[in-house]
């Protein structure tokens, strides 16, 4: 019998629930908090606004809360991309305001500033990243004015503070785009590369080093979003409007109708195994006001964003990781 993304079953062998996510089965260790909802913490680092340094966390289990200050980057950017494992969280490049290399991690657990990793290959902002737990994968991005636009893959290992490794190539060159994805494969999504915004989605096969892979396309071109996914599904924003994707299938996503509680571009995204939390960003409309918004959608859920909280002040271009995103089952 075809096995469907998010049936549920009992092993008999292990004595353990374990969930399908399209590709493979995946236990559900009913004994942990931790594994049930994904974890429960969401990090944010990076702001276009002062202070640049500032790296915020909030519990993505309850709402009606709001951020707190976690501690510092080791230096102040903006339009980092991130990704983490379940206990260290690793932030990649950004602009201070011109673009730097510069990896940072921090201890997901314990609030404090951030220590140097090491250096990625390329100056760069705006990159896709997306992390299995072991490997963390960066995707793209944007190198100083006047702009160039990369299509390079490359990679780390969390678990070892080290420089980038040369992984692969894009489809083609593609910076702001957004990422999804499960422990197999990162979903880098739409994206900009002059003169227009993408719509394309390529995909990457986590364990094996080499080129991206076309998997669809958006239901409209975008870029400069947000993007959150458990191991099955994936949401992906800018502006407003919400698509889903099933990541296991290749294909085009689905616009469900779904809107955030505001329009805005620029926000940090974070999830657990059941919810996305989209924080923060900036209207698109001139004079382009920051926000504190956050909200968040279930994704068992086809409905629009709910207000999650707020953020302890306006963070727009900030990149947002946590311990319990899709990517570590």
């Amino acid at each position: 019998m075809e096995q469907i993304a998010g049936s549920i079953r009992f092993n008999t062998d292990s004595k353990k629930m374990e969930i399908y996510n399209g590709e493979q089965w995946w236990e559900i260790d009913a004994t942990s908090p931790e594994q049930q909802t994904g974890g429960t913490r969401g990090v944010l680092g990076g702001d276009s606004s002062s202070p640049r340094t500032r790296i915020d966390f909030f519990n993505m289990s309850t709402t009606g809360g709001g951020s707190e200050d976690f501690g510092d980057l080791t230096q102040g950017r903006s339009t980092m991309s991130g990704s983490s494992s379940r206990t260290r969280g690793i932030f990649l490049g950004g602009q201070t305001p011109g673009s730097t290399n510069v990896i940072d991690f921090i201890t997901i657990s314990s609030k404090g500033d951030a220590q140097d990793f090491g250096d990625h290959i390329y100056n760069g902002a705006f990159s896709a990243t997306w992390s299995n737990g072991t490997r963390l994968v960066k995707a793209g991005g944007e190198a100083p004015s006047p702009a160039y636009t990369h299509l390079d893959i490359e990679y780390v290992t969390i678990a070892s503070a080290s420089d980038g490794i040369d992984f692969g190539n894009l489809t083609e060159k593609k910076r702001r785009a957004m990422s999804i994805g499960s422990p197999t494969r990162m979903l880098v999504c739409g994206g900009y590369s002059s003169p227009a915004s993408k719509s394309v989605i390529d995909f990457i096969t986590m364990s094996t080093q080499g080129n991206g892979a076309d998997f669809g396309d958006l239901s409209s071109a975008r870029n400069t979003g947000g993007g959150s996914s458990n191991a099955v599904t994936g949401f992906v924003s800018s502006d407003s409007d919400v698509d889903r994707i099933t990541i296991a299938t290749l294909g085009s996503a689905l616009d469900n109708g779904a809107d955030l509680t505001s329009t805005r571009t620029s926000f940090g995204s974070t999830s657990s195994k059941t919810r996305a939390v989209f924080c923060g960003g900036y209207s698109p409309a001139s004079p382009y006001p920051g926000s504190n918004v956050m909200d968040y959608q279930q994704f068992a859920s086809d409905g629009n964003f709910i207000d999650f909280g707020d953020l302890a002040s306006n963070m727009q271009n900030n990149a947002g990781i946590s311990n319990g995103h899709g990517g570590l089952g």
